[in-house]
């Protein structure tokens, strides 16, 4: 017994010995390791997007905004059939079952299964309350206006980073820095538990911006230039409105568009017409040439010039204008767009001279604005000028621009010669405000050339001007029609234009100036100022008195229409609900005014 006893106490000791050693390996020297196990099983630490910065119109509506929403996690070790968990959530998020359940199989603790979920698709995955499913909160890029500048605005990513427009531009001012949250699970491994003390790395949101754009008046322009296009059934168009006092962006829009809220739907959509393409202007750029010869002081609006009755031959080439044209002053050569007449004076002006005033007034190179993907157009250096270059810059073939240069070189005559870089940023709000001031980045013309300029503009608005038909009581206008040859294969169409406009109203005191552009009108008629300056029109005559710019008669005899869409409220109208009548098209049949 006495041997008995010491074989069960010796074996007992060994026993203890050997528990307590185990124990001492897990608790001291494997402490660590267990506690980082159980810190897996239990915590997780996730990584989330900050709340991005506010992006306001000028008058502070809110046009992209952050929410908070759900998104789905999943433990595939805690989910004991996939393939059934698949098929319930596959008609739930609208995705494939089949590749729901390869993630649910995979071999890791934690899977994200849908980031940023809408609040209907949240609900009914947390009404099925499936094990090893969860939510963590995060934001979400919303677009409260939907359409209403979607290319400027932009959008972001699943991961929050901004992927076009001004949410790309802006994107280390607006995305702010991110969180990292911790979450525990509870015994059923499916529920998220928000723990204060746990919780460390609170996100900083993003700066806001608050732009030079006002929704009201880009909301007209979207409607008035749907309108075109539709009625012409055009291939699309583009338009930018322009403070001309400080260069501010006041509407730029494009058709067709897109929701932004969808924007990965339509990458077509995606780019900035107004800044990242380019195209031969056509007689838009007569003002160019008129205001090369004024500055030099070469011609007088009076004096005559022979326009050949339809044709001018240089070179042996024969250069034919849209219209027979006998004797014209340069000013009614400006007014009825004579390309022979603006050769003659372009010729006088000299290559040199006119190719120095185009690169004063920033065509070939970028205008600096502060949007994505600026195309410097294309200017050809002056030592690859040809002959006959002159001549054919002269009326507008030959060189490249985009629409904003061009908006910002009427504009800068508009402002008596000063050309200020165009700005869609006005502050950047966050502890402080930065304030963004306007930029005169040069004078291509004198005030008293812009004068002259400006005055020959207006009788383009008179009888026999090419946008006769498109002016509005109450409210005089300045402004160059052109209808642009499209190149097709490597030379000239006959059936492809692009009908343009560039101006500013009221001519004399000028608020808005910009210019007006459809791609490919179809329905017959092509000219500039019978398709594109009518869209200037209708937008100057809902604008003007939006701005409290009052009529030159008594507004009883003036055409305002109906109030702005969204004038004095976050509302938006969609394009096709247009508030307000379209300024009547009472141009003459098939007229070739360009």
């Amino acid at each position: 017994m006495k041997a008995r006893l010491v074989l069960v106490l010796v074996l007992a000791w060994a026993w203890f010995a050997l528990i307590g050693a185990r124990l001492g390996v897990l608790q001291v020297r494997d402490h660590e390791l267990y506690r980082a196990k159980a810190s897996s099983q239990q915590l997780r630490v996730v990584e989330l997007d900050p709340p991005r910065g506010t992006i306001y119109d000028a008058r502070g509506r809110e046009l992209a905004v952050s929410v908070p929403v759900d998104s789905l996690y999943a433990l595939p070790a805690e989910i004991e059939d996939p393939a059934a968990v698949a098929a319930v959530l596959a008609p739930i998020l609208k995705a494939a079952a089949s590749d729901l359940e390869a993630r649910l199989r995979a071999d890791r603790d934690w899977i994200w299964l849908m980031r940023k979920l809408d609040p209907p698709t949240a609900e009914a995955v947390g009404a099925l309350e499936l094990p090893g499913i969860g939510f963590v909160e995060e934001s979400k890029r919303y677009y409260p206006m939907r359409e209403l500048a979607a290319p400027l605005l932009g959008y972001v990513g699943t991961d929050d980073s901004g992927l076009r427009g001004l949410e790309y531009h802006y994107d280390d001012v607006v995305a702010g820095e991110g969180a990292r949250r911790s979450v525990l699970r509870d015994n059923r491994g499916n529920r998220r538990l928000a723990v204060p003390g746990l919780a460390f790395a609170e996100p900083t949101p993003g700066k806001d911006l608050y732009l030079t754009l006002d929704a009201g008046i880009q909301s007209v322009v979207e409607q008035e230039l749907f309108r075109a296009v539709e009625a012409h059934r055009a291939r699309g168009g583009w338009a930018v409105i322009l403070e001309p006092a400080t260069g501010a962006v006041l509407a730029m829009a494009s058709y067709p568009s897109h929701d932004a809220n969808r924007a990965l739907e339509h990458p077509e959509l995606e780019r900035i017409r107004p800044v990242a393409d380019f195209y031969e202007p056509g007689s838009t750029f007569k003002m160019i040439t008129a205001a090369a010869a004024l500055e030099a002081d070469l011609v007088d609006p009076a004096e005559v010039f022979d326009c050949g009755l339809g044709s001018v031959t240089l070179h042996g080439v024969r250069i034919g204008d849209h219209k027979p044209f006998g004797l014209l002053s340069f000013r009614e050569v400006i007014a009825r767009s004579s390309n022979v007449g603006a050769i003659k004076v372009g010729l006088r002006v000299g290559a040199a001279s006119l190719h120095e005033t185009i690169r004063r007034f920033g065509f070939g190179q970028r205008t600096g604005i502060d949007l994505p993907g600026e195309s410097p157009g294309g200017v050809q250096e002056l030592a690859s000028w040809r002959a006959l270059t002159p001549a054919y810059v002269s009326f507008g073939q030959g060189i490249a621009v985009t629409p904003i240069q061009l908006a910002a070189a009427v504009a800068a005559v508009a402002d008596g010669g000063r050309l200020h870089r165009p700005f869609v940023v006005r502050a950047v709000a966050g502890d402080e405000v930065e304030r963004r001031e306007p930029v005169e980045v040069g004078r291509p013309i004198t005030e008293p050339t812009a004068r002259e300029l400006e005055r020959m503009l207006e009788a383009v608005f008179e009888p026999g001007g090419t946008a006769y038909s498109a002016r509005i009581a109450g409210y005089p206008m300045a402004g160059k029609t052109g209808t642009a040859q499209k190149v097709v294969d490597g030379g000239y169409s006959n059936t492809l234009y692009i009908a343009n406009f560039i101006g500013f109203a009221p001519a004399r005191r000028p608020v808005i100036a910009g210019l007006v552009a459809v791609d490919e009108p179809r329905a017959g008629i092509t000219s500039g100022g019978a398709v594109a300056a009518p869209v200037f029109a209708a937008v100057a005559r809902r604008v003007l008195p939006y701005l409290g710019v009052a009529p030159e008669v008594p507004r009883s005899t003036v055409r305002v229409g109906a109030e702005l869409a969204s004038a004095r409220g976050s509302e938006r109208r969609e394009p096709h609900t247009v508030a307000g009548e379209l300024l009547p098209d009472t141009s003459t049949e098939g007229r070739e005014a360009r």
